[in-house]
């Protein structure tokens, strides 16, 4: 079971986008993309072909899942998130400072 999944608020917690938030859009291996972080330039050659106009694109890459944690709005602060059995023998996500459930 993963502990940050797609959709979830995220805070982010080192490199130069370091105290943003943002929602994950998706996730990759170990690596997420989140919305408006990690932003960068790409050099974009033209592509007549696709219809593709040339110029500097800025688009947003992937941040490595160590540098975010999830953002408990409770809290108002990053939280650390731990996985709990429930007695139906469901797995849930839940935050390790108040132990309340992320996932319903």
């Amino acid at each position: 079971m993963r502990k940050i999944r797609k959709n979830d608020d995220v805070i982010i917690i080192a490199g130069k986008d370091k105290g943003s938030r943002g929602s994950v859009l998706s996730v990759l291996d170990d690596r997420l993309l989140v919305s408006g972080i990690n932003k960068v330039k790409k050099h974009q050659k033209p592509n007549p072909v696709k219809g593709e106009s040339g110029g500097i694109v800025e688009m947003e890459k992937s941040i490595h899942a160590s540098n975010v944690a999830i953002y408990n709005a409770a809290a108002k602060k990053a939280d650390r998130v731990g996985i709990k059995t429930l007695e139906d023998g469901r797995k849930v996500r839940v935050f390790k400072s108040s132990g309340e459930v992320i996932d319903a």
